[in-house]
């Protein structure tokens, strides 16, 4: 395939908000081969090993870490690729392979890739090694062989998170020797959970850091800093976040603040692509936006809630949607389970395992997601249903 065709930089605007990112046109096993080398690469001769999300609160629990075992990277080499970017085309991650590997190693995760991430942890870590799994919740029970590998290779297990858990799969970890907290998902972040869980005196910053954290992660919006944090984990590799919110924690220092200035140019008239786009659906009791493209869910789902949605559906290029509630609706987790997805009562993600071929997909942008719309629609009828 010719590189030019999945460039979104080439693009007009109008085109990539409807189009899926390069790393979609990859295939698997490359990306598999990527992330076990890179895994591998963290994971050995490592003093501590997290299998984080990547997300603003999974990274932040690292950086938490990273303080406890005095493994912080070096912030001025991300600084000054920062500052370059913020002029230049150059990518987020130019160069990662040539820095150095924190004692603390990082390996990101999803829910669905959790498996993956600890199966390489129970092969690659070094016996008695210290291992934490942070803001990650395992769907089922099918888990537990991994975890009980895992284990059986650490010195110690702890695992941190703040979202809604199954008791029996919670029972189950509990019962392979592991350490886990879990939080109350509506009040703490797992960077909250992390926070005091661990026996350190943590400096203002980065207790700072978890409270700013909290306040994106829980849809608080009381903060402007947490749109800088939300932005910025986004944008930048887990390891730079990571080493930046370390030392300077929610207050990022002025070559961060100018790179997201330059990238929310473009964000901005994604975002009202997103929102022009955007229909109203009446289900049950409640009213649901529905719009697609490749955009920052929060934003356009915050845009729809003020033209009078209950909740919002943002359907991505890349076959996932992100559903989001409000104070009128907060069921978004019972609607994303229903169709191979889960979350919290107010944000929620899913992806309908409907696409079969690359011609399921060449409908699906062509066609702005309608049958993925019409999905999660459906299940939106059912809660409903539920609820009366």
């Amino acid at each position: 395939m010719d590189d030019d065709l999945i460039d979104s930089d080439a693009l007009s605007l109008s085109r990539k908000s409807r189009l899926p990112g390069a790393g979609f046109f990859y295939p698997d096993s490359l990306d598999e081969e990527y992330a076990d080398r890179r895994a591998r690469e963290a994971i050995e001769g490592a003093e501590a090993v997290v299998v984080a999300d990547g997300d603003a609160d999974g990274l932040g629990c690292v950086a938490l870490l990273r303080e406890v075992y005095d493994a912080a990277l070096d912030v001025a080499p991300f600084e000054a690729s920062l500052a370059a970017r913020a002029d230049s085309s150059l990518t987020d991650d130019e160069d990662e392979d040539d820095r150095e590997d924190s004692p603390v190693g990082l390996v990101t995760a999803s829910p669905h890739s959790l498996d993956d991430a600890l199966e390489r942890v129970a092969e690659y870590a070094d016996p008695d090694v210290d291992v934490f799994v942070c803001d990650l919740c395992p769907d089922d029970e099918s888990v537990i062989e991994v975890v009980e590998a895992v284990v059986a290779r650490a010195e110690t297990v702890r695992w941190f998170d703040h979202h809604q858990w199954d008791d029996d799969v919670a029972a189950a970890v509990r019962g392979a020797g592991v350490d886990l907290v879990v939080g109350e998902s509506d009040e703490e972040c797992t960077a909250d959970v992390a926070l005091r869980s661990l026996d350190y005196d943590f400096p203002d910053h980065l207790a700072d850091l978890a409270a700013v954290t909290r306040d994106h992660d829980l849809w608080i919006k009381e903060d402007p800093r947490s749109d800088d944090l939300a932005d910025y984990s986004h944008w930048a590799s887990a390891e730079e976040y990571v080493t930046v919110v370390g030392r300077y924690g929610p207050e990022l220092p002025e070559p961060v603040r100018d790179y997201l200035e330059h990238r929310r140019v473009e964000k901005e008239r994604l975002i009202e692509a997103a929102v022009d786009r955007a229909e109203m659906e009446s289900v049950g009791p409640w009213t649901v936006g529905v719009t697609y493209g490749r955009c920052s869910q929060n934003e356009v789902a915050e845009a729809l809630r003020e033209q009078g949605a209950d909740a919002a559906v943002i359907v991505k290029p890349a076959g996932s949607a992100s559903i989001r509630g409000s104070e009128g609706f907060e069921r978004a987790h019972e609607v994303a389970g229903l169709v191979n997805g889960g979350g919290h009562p107010r944000a929620a993600g899913c992806k309908p395992d409907i696409y079969d071929d690359m011609l399921d997909y060449a409908y699906h942008w062509t066609t702005e997601g309608a049958t993925t719309k019409q999905v999660i629609l459906a299940a939106f009828e059912r809660v409903a249903s539920e609820a009366e």
